[in-house]
């Protein structure tokens, strides 16, 4: 009855920051499949861009990523798709710039309520600051899977309210195995409905998703599992200590 409590009261007063992750999870899927058919009918809009043009598409899909507006997997396709290598290094760094905007609107409507909320829990509490002190590796682990949406961990690393600067880098570097494959991906692609269909590559293509999904996995589990245990250690001493 205590737990059953507990959420409930985890749900009401985080109401507006539950919704805004759901939301993040479903707007990308439909706003991709609507930008397929408009660039398919288009197909010349993003040829052949100036450097005042390409810098505004960079700008642009910083922020709709960012918005959850469009997935990182379709940003790297179509840009491989249409945009030579030499713009690979702007979509990087855009990726980057998307989750420093997408941290910053999640500290806006969370507003810190979440972290406030588990705070009144010691061992709560204690697992966030051991989860904070490995945020490079969480980070990094977090963006290196193609499977976790990029919007939706912008907004549950902004809760943990981990250090900015390590998650603007860590997220640039965790992206980078997957951005390289998918732009590379586009860039031998004839069709962009058909590419953006059936985005992967082969055999190796999955072997490779399959293995980043692995690796973040397990990557994720022995950071989890060992904040967890050095938690609970602290705990333990705690209890020594009043006794």
């Amino acid at each position: 009855m205590k737990l059953l409590a507990t959420l409930r009261n985890l749900i009401r007063e985080n109401a507006s920051t539950f919704v805004s992750m759901l939301l993040l999870v479903v707007v990308p899927v439909v706003v991709s499949s609507t930008l397929a058919v408009v660039l398919y009918n288009h197909q010349d809009l993003l040829q052949n861009l100036s450097w005042a043009q390409l810098l505004l598409y960079f700008a642009i899909i910083s922020i709709t990523m960012a918005l959850a507006l469009t997935p990182t997997t379709f940003v790297a396709l179509v840009s491989g798709f249409y945009l030579s290598w030499g713009s690979f290094s702007g979509i990087v760094i855009s990726y980057g710039i998307a989750a420093l905007i997408g941290y910053s609107i999640a500290q806006l409507i969370d507003h810190g309520k979440m972290m406030s909320f588990l705070n009144r829990f010691e061992k709560a509490r204690d697992l966030m600051q051991e989860l904070r002190s490995q945020s490079w590796s969480l980070i990094f682990l977090t963006r290196i899977s193609p499977v976790l949406p990029f919007a939706l961990m912008n907004f549950v690393l902004s809760l943990l309210q981990v250090d900015k600067k390590k998650f603007f880098l860590a997220s640039i570097v965790g992206m980078l195995p997957r951005t390289l494959f998918f732009f590379w991906v586009g860039s031998q692609a004839n069709d962009i409905i058909n590419l953006l269909q059936d985005p992967e590559s082969g055999t190796s293509g999955r072997i490779l998703m399959i293995s980043l999904i692995l690796i973040s996995i397990g990557g994720l589990y022995f950071v989890f599992d060992r904040a967890l245990k050095k938690t609970l250690r602290k705990a333990a001493a705690k209890n020594e200590e009043n006794f």
